[in-house]
């Protein structure tokens, strides 16, 4: 009976780490910003709905914000034609391009869940001018996909 109770326990503790949100900090590498986005997104849904759209917009630059508006808009946007082979993807591959002391270019190559690869420009900027995330590297563009290849 003990054991079945820390089996338990051990289940619903995990839930609760598993749930917690990466918040951005400067000691997060540009590319680990893209590396915590998509692997986010590889498994959306989990532990809870678009928990991985939620975890990309958690490192989404406050300018990208701005302009993309809440996380109910940024939502919408991702589950939108442009952007939802992000979603549930099979593998991607993170190819550093440029890097200089605020910004990082790099283009990711993703394969989505039908089989088809993507190309992404994904650019990371460093926060200047604003206290809750300065100096934390966040995503400030991607590109609309490029199909490098399709499954048919």
């Amino acid at each position: 009976m003990h054991k079945f109770l820390y089996i338990i326990l051990f289940f619903i503790t995990s839930l609760n780490v598993n749930a917690e949100m990466i918040k951005p900090d400067p000691s997060i590498s540009s590319k680990d910003v893209i590396s915590i986005q998509l692997k986010a997104l590889q498994v959306n849904n989990s532990p809870f709905e678009d928990a991985g759209i939620e975890q990309t917009w958690e490192f989404a630059h406050p300018n990208n914000r701005a302009y993309t508006g809440p996380l109910t808009n940024f939502i919408v946007m991702m589950n939108s034609p442009s952007y939802s082979m992000m979603i549930d993807h099979l593998e991607h591959k993170i190819i550093f391009v440029e890097e200089n002391e605020n910004d990082s270019y790099y283009f990711v190559e993703l394969l989505d869940n039908k089989g088809n690869k993507y190309g992404f420009q994904w650019t990371i900027s460093k926060v200047l001018n604003d206290d809750e995330y300065k100096d934390c590297w966040m995503t400030i563009g991607v590109s609309r996909p490029m199909l490098l290849s399709n499954s048919t």
